[in-house]
């Protein structure tokens, strides 16, 4: 016992003074809660190395005593010994603190930084939807241009052209090798009320001439395969005023689901930005793409 407690406190000292070395800056600190901080550590060290050899030289030493159960296994009884009250208050304790930390205690109603960012965020934004809530078609192409520069650039360039096809061209709505694509593998990935677009919707000579046709920017004799695109996208191709996706031209609705739903492309599917940006700042966005939509 005399060497354990020699080692105990050689164990604790060497503790303390490894836990100097890396904070022990808190004592040179003016701040007190720091001191106490330091002081605490030692304390936790100290009853700690202190428990553990209490229960290393019980294990060493004591002799187990009382009644034995009935019941055994493999000739391995048990004592019908009531646990230890110290362990029996701290056991029931640390359920009572457990119930009080979640229903009542840090972080349910205390102060925590991200919560007040995000209070912050919401205020901002509710101000920002204010201060702009009729803005002119001017006011929002600009700002539009500004939002697009910072959350949309960094993929498809500050000019809007995907950087050299590594990400969509927002100039133009669509390519042909992209309008391919949909048709023969369909799409749902921007939850439009008219549902998922099954492929297969053409084929052949048929696809091509819709794709034609719609990279083309809709113009010139209408192909008659086009009739199974129509009855959802409507006879003009713009999107049935918002049922499907409007495949003429950026619109508010389009660029709307795709912030909000994301969208696989070429480099990697493009994030969701719901919560992100405000209301305003997506019909901003939009106004800013249907500025700079190319011939």
């Amino acid at each position: 016992m005399k060497k354990m407690v020699i080692g105990g406190i050689i164990l604790v000292v060497a503790l303390m003074v490894g836990t100097y070395f890396v904070a022990g800056d808190a004592f040179q600190s003016d701040d007190y809660i720091n001191t106490l901080t330091m002081i605490g550590a030692f304390a936790i060290i100290a009853i700690t190395v202190a428990t553990a050899l209490k229960y290393v030289n019980q294990i060493k030493n004591d002799t187990a005593t009382g009644e034995l159960a009935d019941e055994s296994w493999d000739g391995i009884g048990e004592f019908k010994n009531p646990i230890p009250s110290g362990w029996g208050i701290i056991f029931i304790g640390t359920i009572v603190w457990m119930i009080w930390y979640w229903f009542v205690g840090y972080p349910t109603t205390q102060f925590s930084q991200i919560g007040q960012y995000n209070e912050e965020v919401l205020e901002s934004n509710a101000k920002f939807e204010k201060t702009w809530a009729n803005p002119s078609k001017e006011t929002l192409t600009a700002m539009g241009e500004s939002v697009f520069l910072v959350q949309c650039a960094p993929c498809h360039g500050v000019d809007a052209e995907g950087i050299d096809g590594k990400a969509q061209d927002l100039t133009h709505r669509l390519s042909k090798a992209q309008i391919l694509h949909t048709i023969n593998n369909g799409q749902h990935s921007l939850n439009y009320p008219m549902g998922a677009m099954p492929p297969g919707m053409a084929s052949g000579e048929g696809a091509e001439k819709i794709a034609t046709w719609i990279a083309g920017g809709m113009k010139g004799e209408q192909p008659a395969e086009f009739a199974a695109c129509a009855s959802c996208h409507g006879p003009d191709g713009k999107g049935n005023n918002g049922m499907a996706p409007n495949l003429k031209e950026y619109d508010e609705t389009i660029v709307k689901h795709v912030l909000e739903n994301g969208k696989k492309g070429a480099i990697g599917t493009m994030p969701s930005f719901k919560g992100r940006l405000t209301e305003t700042q997506e019909k901003a966005i939009s106004a800013f793409l249907i500025s700079i939509k190319g011939e």
